[in-house]
């Protein structure tokens, strides 16, 4: 009978066991492993941007820095007011350069000649005799006896105050201006007067080392084989470097004017610690010189 007859046993085929196998490793591998994770958002990554460091200003004065100090003290005076506070200039250091020599050189000074004079405190070049040379020449004019030092009460305090003159003050640039001239206007122009200059002040009782006591700073340029020498083509320069010095008020710069509607002449006390001429075009330093 159908009821009766025993269940007949499963037969399990190598293949049917492997894949048994497989499917009870898997359920297993599932049991063990833990839940997974939902992602989450990540959050944006704010690059905070690196500041730039600081870059610190030259502490040393070059001839435009020079000539807007020189500009804010004729301002400052201009208005009458005195300023006040400490002057930051007093003690800093200064390299300005005066172009000069950028037409032609003048003829040889001769003995009975009244040229050096009118050129104290200025930087000029010359012919030498026969125009075999060319001859660089810089004399410090004697300030001690002028208005500005003496009403600025450093009379008995400076023994000695050797001038340079700061030519073309509008000029910023440490090369010879290159201005064509103008043929309508003929002959030579008439040069501005000197408004802006450098007083190198000696202390007195002081050493005497530095001091020209009216004796020029000079340098020959000679020729090759015995020739004339060709004049530098952007001129020459003069090299003046040292450190800011103080009136008695304790400013490093000191003007003065005649009236309202004239430009204030306007001096600046230093310690000069070198004197160069440069060749214009090159940059080569011809001759120097140091206390």
């Amino acid at each position: 009978m159908v009821g009766n007859e025993p269940m007949k046993s499963i037969r399990w085929t190598p293949v049917a066991r492997l894949a048994m196998a497989s499917v009870l490793a898997l359920g297993l591998t599932q049991c063990d492993r833990e839940p997974r994770e939902q992602p989450v958002d990540a959050e944006p990554i704010i690059e905070t941007p690196v500041p730039e460091p600081d870059i610190a200003p030259p502490t040393t004065l070059d001839r435009t820095a020079f000539l807007g100090a020189i500009s804010r003290a004729g301002s400052t005076y201009a208005t009458g007011v005195a300023p006040s506070g400490t002057d930051p200039l007093v003690g800093r250091t200064f390299a300005i350069r005066l172009p000069f020599g950028c037409d032609r050189p003048a003829p040889a000074v001769t003995a009975d000649s009244d040229r050096g004079v009118a050129d104290a405190g200025l930087p000029t070049v010359t012919w030498g005799p026969e125009n075999r040379t060319l001859v660089l020449s810089l004399t410090p004019e004697n300030w001690s006896d002028s208005a500005l030092i003496i009403g600025s009460g450093a009379a008995n305090r400076w023994e000695a105050v050797e001038g340079f003159w700061v030519t073309r003050p509008w000029l910023g640039s440490e090369a010879c201006p290159t201005i064509a001239r103008d043929p309508l206007m003929g002959g030579a122009a008439q040069a501005d007067p000197q408004t802006v200059g450098l007083a190198s002040v000696h202390e007195t009782n002081s050493s005497r080392l530095g001091r020209r006591d009216g004796q020029a700073y000079r340098f020959t340029v000679r020729g090759e084989d015995g020739r004339a020498p060709a004049p530098s083509p952007m001129g020459y320069r003069v090299v003046l470097e040292g450190r800011f010095a103080s009136f008695p008020d304790g400013r490093a710069i000191r003007c003065r004017a005649a009236g309202i509607d004239q430009r204030p002449v306007c001096i600046a006390a230093v310690q000069l610690d070198r004197v160069a001429f440069e060749d214009g075009s090159s940059g080569s330093v011809l001759s120097e010189w140091r206390p």
